[in-house]
């Protein structure tokens, strides 16, 4: 089997060349488009919307193949008298330089002669799985429509003959990569079926389907409150609000459980706005929040004089909560004696006041939360065991936010809406590279965190500006990128301190010999002439410290002397 690992692609970045002059850029004499990805996202968005899954994959399949065609007329040009693999590989290195996907070479037999061809490529970070899961959530068939279509086109343009590639894995449906694998149309199976979508069509427009599918998402349940609707559309969300919506129908008591910050108390009151107790009152406690010598009075009410300070009677939030649903948060830090009585109260469906002598019935939905382990919490004592068996009668587990990181862009924008609003403040949304922060974040806080961080970046974001990564994280180094020379070239960008110093230092005509003497010099004096506390100012061990002031007193000396 031929090698097939990629070549340097230094060749290709020399021919990618921006002209500020008149406003274009060039690919080896090609004219090319810097476009947003935004705006492909919003082009597919709505041509689904519009002509339907199967009509839009076959139409941006054609338009792929074209522009695969096209950098295939390039490949033999570009790497003349090179050995085939290498030339073969400009396609998919153009599609890494382009900002497709990333390309990973797994099989590559190919002999134009002979006519024969098999590739088999991993694809990382597509661009359409990105923008697609973004719009419509995790999918059972692949996406990667586009790509697919430039693969086709570039090879058939490459071989000399129809070569069609298959999507056998997708990370939209949950493979850890997308995979393709290309054959010659005849060496398919289904070959016949394959050619077929690349066939032009009339696109006519299927309305009535599409209006079925708009009614049918229409008449879902929608978990809503104040805040709006429980926002998510990963697998684990969905499974969980999926739980939420079987229960919404009933009475059965509810433990959600999970980290702290993942939103209990947001799907409790999904909960109960999706339930038939919407017009009555929800009531939430924080068990942990209350103080010991209060919490039943809080819970049950008390009688005026039960207690000294108790002057009138008053009700408890089971009472206030009546006919509606009664939130009990933190439950594993309810003391032992409050959860006896509220055992009875699960139980018996009353509550006794305080210095009450008769208890009276209430109406009420459980719905409980904790993160404590509660079997855990039942072997250390801390929790009764018989209570437990009454509240985790129906368990619903929320997931953190790590685990479901299809959900952290839709969250984001969602809370940037929030934010704005009550900081009466306009920005322009998120940049690409906010977004993929936040995407690769680890989430220790959960959406709390995440709440956090955006209230942050709208606070700290420029009035109609976007919110950058900066603004989220201002202690995060920022990344190497890649900018462009005055010569139309791409180079390595720098950021930081150091590099506004080498900027400056160039403006000012500072020779790099010059510079380094300063910066030494100026260690040694800050450390009040402690060599080894200046090493370590400037990332260097005492020896070479001490060999640079030698190099740098002979260098002066010799000065002198001239």
């Amino acid at each position: 089997m031929p090698d097939p690992s990629m070549p340097g692609d230094q060749d290709l970045r020399r021919l990618v060349q921006f002209s500020s002059s008149d406003g274009r850029i060039w690919l080896a004499g090609q004219r090319m488009l810097l476009v947003h990805a935004a705006a492909l996202k919003s082009l597919r968005r709505e041509l689904i919307h519009t002509l339907g899954p199967s009509a839009t994959r076959r139409l941006l399949l054609r338009a792929g193949f074209a522009a695969g065609e096209q950098d295939a007329a390039l490949a033999r040009q570009i790497r003349a008298g090179r050995p085939l693999h290498e030339m073969f590989a400009v396609g998919p290195q153009l599609h890494m330089l382009e900002g497709a996907v990333q390309v990973t070479p797994e099989l590559m037999e190919l002999d134009p002669a002979a006519g024969t061809f098999h590739g088999i490529f991993r694809w990382d970070h597509s661009w359409e799985v990105e923008t697609h899961v973004r719009d419509f959530g995790p999918q059972t068939e692949p996406v990667c429509w586009m790509l697919l279509g430039y693969a086709s086109g570039y090879t058939t343009g490459f071989m000399g003959r129809p070569v069609l590639f298959k999507e056998v894995a997708c990370a939209a449906c949950g493979a850890a990569s997308c995979r393709i694998e290309g054959r010659p149309v005849a060496d398919w199976p289904d070959g016949e079926q394959l050619a077929r979508d690349y066939d032009p069509d009339s696109m006519l427009l299927k309305l009535e389907s599409l209006a079925s599918q708009v009614e049918s998402l229409r008449s879902s349940l929608q978990a809503a409150d104040d805040l709006g609707p429980l926002v998510g559309q990963s697998r684990p969300f969905a499974q969980a609000l999926e739980l939420l919506r079987k229960a919404a129908g009933t009475n059965v008591t509810v433990l959600l459980t999970g980290e702290t910050g993942v939103g209990k108390e947001r799907f409790a009151r999904g909960l109960h706005a999706m339930s038939a107790r919407k017009d009555k009152p929800f009531i939430a406690v924080n068990c942990a929040a209350l103080p010991g010598d209060l919490i039943e009075s809080e819970l049950f009410g008390a009688e005026k004089g039960a207690y000294t300070g108790s002057a009138a009677s008053r009700p408890g939030r089971f009472e206030r909560a009546d006919g509606g649903t009664l939130f009990l948060d933190e439950l594993g830090e309810l003391p032992l004696s409050a959860q006896a009585k509220l055992l009875r109260v699960l139980q018996d469906g009353a509550v006794e006041r305080l210095g009450a002598t008769q208890a009276r019935k209430v109406n009420v939905r459980i719905v409980a939360a904790t993160n404590v382990d509660l079997a855990a919490a039942v072997k250390s004592g801390r929790f009764r065991q018989d209570l437990m068996y009454r509240i985790d009668v129906y368990p619903i587990h929320i997931p953190a936010l790590r685990e479901r990181p299809d959900d952290v862009e839709l969250l984001a924008r969602h809370l940037l809406q929030r934010f704005t609003t009550l900081h009466e403040k306009a920005v322009a949304g998120f940049t690409d590279r906010a977004l993929d922060a936040l995407r690769h974040h680890d989430w220790p806080g959960n959406v709390r965190e995440l709440e956090n961080l955006v209230e942050r970046g709208v606070i700290l974001a420029g009035t109609g500006e976007m919110v950058d990564e900066g603004d989220l994280f201002p202690s995060s180094p920022r990344r190497g990128e890649l900018t462009v020379n005055q010569a139309g070239q791409l180079e390595q960008c720098l950021h930081g301190p150091a590099a506004t110093l080498a900027q400056n230092a160039l403006g000012q005509g500072v020779r790099l010999d010059d510079l380094e003497s300063a910066l030494i010099q100026a260690a040694v004096t800050a450390s009040e002439g402690n060599l080894s506390a200046a090493a370590r100012t400037l990332g260097l061990t005492r020896p070479q410290l001490s060999y640079r002031l030698d190099r740098i007193k002979a260098k002066e000396a010799g000065s002198a002397l001239s």
